[in-house]
């Protein structure tokens, strides 16, 4: 599905006129050539991210003039940590940490919102398939990854995510159609599996030398979701 090419903290996923839907920053829907991972150093703080993003891919050798409807992810997990996942008609590819766990209880003791703040995400999939997904299939495909995430982390971190998680994936409008991208379809069955491993992998080369957070007690950072909704009847 993709050339990859890494380059001082930046890895390009390359395919020519794919059509991409991002969560990320710059995020929506867009025909683009490439999507971008940028790993940040510890502590990172940036108030201008267009040009942060240029000078980084610069940088790298990559031309940014060349990637204005590119979807652009910025990681807080070295790329050595990077893993990908392979199956049938899909490859992912994942970074993932877990050091800004979301917790969301189900019994809910009571609090208020997050503020909220830019945070480089720890848990990043790029999802993408040879197949040509129907614009409604493209955004399930969203969702399933987002599914096959939270499942995952629950099992092996007991969080369903972290606070600054994003999803990019990606489609072929050169290839066999598909309607769509559910847990039943050769589309979304093989997004599942190829997320579960990526992240399992990822995980264990991150934390190859330490135990993973336990919880947001035990992170540097995370939230815990205690705010409760109204519930109502329309």
């Amino acid at each position: 599905m993709f050339e990859t090419t890494s380059a001082d903290d930046v890895l390009r996923l390359a395919r020519p006129d794919t059509t991409w839907l991002s969560t990320g920053w710059r995020g929506g829907r867009s025909r683009a050539d490439a999507a971008y991972t940028i790993s940040v150093p510890e502590g990172w703080h940036c108030d201008d991210l267009d040009e942060y993003v240029t000078d980084r891919l610069a940088a790298a050798g990559f031309d940014p003039g060349m990637v204005p409807d590119s979807p652009v992810l910025l990681t807080g997990v070295d790329l050595a940590h990077l893993r990908g996942a392979r199956c049938g008609p899909v490859e992912a590819y994942v970074t993932a940490g877990v050091s800004n766990p979301a917790e969301l209880p189900m019994d809910p003791a009571g609090g208020s919102l997050p503020t909220g703040e830019l945070v480089a995400g720890t848990v990043n999939v790029v999802v993408g398939t040879t197949r040509n997904l129907a614009p409604g299939a493209l955004a399930n495909l969203v969702a399933v990854a987002a599914e096959a995430k939270a499942a995952t982390l629950l099992d092996a971190v007991g969080v369903p995510g972290t606070t600054s998680d994003a999803v990019v994936v990606a489609a072929d409008p050169d290839g066999d159609p598909a309607e769509f991208s559910g847990s039943a379809t050769p589309v979304g069955a093989a997004a599942r599996a190829c997320v579960r491993d990526a992240i399992a992998a990822s995980l264990t080369a991150r934390y190859a030398e330490t135990d993973p957070p336990s919880g947001v007690e035990d992170a540097p950072y995370g939230v815990s979701t205690d705010v409760r909704a109204e519930v109502f009847q329309p």
